[in-house]
């Protein structure tokens, strides 16, 4: 059963698409349970998926990477998250947040930031959302003000992926207080790891993506200096938003990745299972069951990749990325519920990986933007 075949993908990102499923079915999947079961950061993993060419590479060949495109991304995304998500976020995460550094920062910057993630020596992150506003993005409190040649940066930042682990992190900090213009009040900032006044600590264990690990940052007076600002002050709000266009189409990716991996969960236990004279597969119920997941796993990957080509063309991007996050997130969290009960009692098994990704799906819908907010951005820029 090939789910996830390249019927849809474009043909510039087959090759990437195989490679990233060799991978996954020789690094992620052997080891996926025994990461989700120690909460461990999947550094060998990582390591070996830098050796083979599956981390950083959305940056820029100028820069040291291969410059992946949208649809590459995708086609990555899709197979490493049907092995196993938390393994899968870590090598995503290994350069998130670059893409802005590299879109809108100074030549020197990317020299000096995203050569080192792009050879694998260097980590990063992005640090946006905070304990108390996780969706505003016009409603962040963390600050920075200028003293002199330096910026002094006060708040706090929670979820935050590889907050402990990375080198250096992009952050969204508040540097203005015009009532008249929420958006403009915000900008982006390079902040090392190691400079004086960043605190992080490891969020306790969650309930799915246990081999990612998020953070949480204290920035207590955290000094950085004055040319570590992204582009141009009050620009922040608008590098996001073009940004999680093209995230939230990656993180439908997630959402097909863990609905595959659901289906065939599903489809083997109930083939090889026997209940009242006769396989389970051969009641009708249960082929039902079987064939809504079908049809919720390829409509969501029709509208994602539908929705790949629009946001790469800037063709109305928020509004299809909202699209095939919503749609791709919430098929995953079906086709897991229903692969649940076709488990049965051995569902609540954690041994069983039916069980990792009824857990694992519950985070997609939240992240990159709460599914509830992508609803408000769809009907407001539907082109109606």
């Amino acid at each position: 059963m090939d789910l996830l075949s390249e019927k849809l993908v474009p043909e510039h990102a087959h090759e990437v698409k195989e490679e990233a499923r060799e991978f996954a079915t020789e690094h992620i999947e052997p080891v996926a349970g025994e990461y989700y079961a120690s909460g461990e950061y999947p550094w060998e993993v990582l390591e070996a998926a830098t050796e083979a060419g599956l981390v950083a590479q959305d940056i820029g060949e100028e820069w040291g990477g291969s410059g992946y495109d949208l649809q590459q991304m995708l086609a990555m995304a899709e197979e490493l998250y049907k092995a196993d998500a938390g393994i899968a976020l870590t090598i995503q995460l290994a350069s998130f947040g670059a893409e802005i550094v590299e879109d809108h920062g100074a030549d020197w910057q990317k020299e000096e930031f995203l050569k080192p993630v792009a050879r694998g020596d260097q980590l990063t992150g992005l640090a946006v959302s905070e304990p108390e506003t996780g969706s505003d993005l016009a409603g962040m409190t963390t600050a920075a003000e200028k003293d002199g040649d330096e910026w002094v940066i006060n708040g706090e930042k929670y979820w935050i992926g590889n907050g402990v682990e990375a080198d250096w992190v992009t952050l969204y900090a508040k540097t203005g207080d015009d009532p008249n213009d929420r958006y403009g009040n915000y900008s982006m900032f390079i902040v090392p790891t190691d400079a004086d006044g960043y605190h992080a600590e490891h969020i306790p264990e969650k309930m799915g993506f246990r081999a990612s690990k998020q953070a949480h940052i204290v920035l207590d007076d955290c000094r950085i200096p004055e040319e570590n600002l992204i582009g141009v002050e009050g620009a922040g709000f608008y590098m996001l938003a073009e940004f999680f266009n093209h995230g939230r189409v990656v993180v439908g990716g997630h959402g097909i990745g863990l609905a595959a991996a659901a289906i065939e969960e599903a489809w083997e236990f109930v083939h090889d299972r026997e209940a009242f004279g006769k396989t389970v597969d051969e009641f009708q119920a249960v082929q039902h069951k079987l064939a809504d997941m079908q049809l919720g796993l390829q409509s969501a990957r029709a509208l994602t990749w539908h929705a790949a080509e629009r946001v790469a063309n800037q063709e109305n991007a928020g509004y299809w990325a909202a699209l095939a996050k919503t749609k791709a997130t919430e098929a995953a969290m079906d086709c897991a519920e229903k692969g649940m009960q076709l488990h049965g009692g051995r569902s609540v098994l954690t041994e069983n990986r039916i069980s990792r990704v009824y857990r694992d799906v519950r985070i997609p819908v939240i992240y990159e933007g709460a599914n509830d907010i992508q609803r408000n951005l769809i009907y407001n820029q539907a082109p109606m």
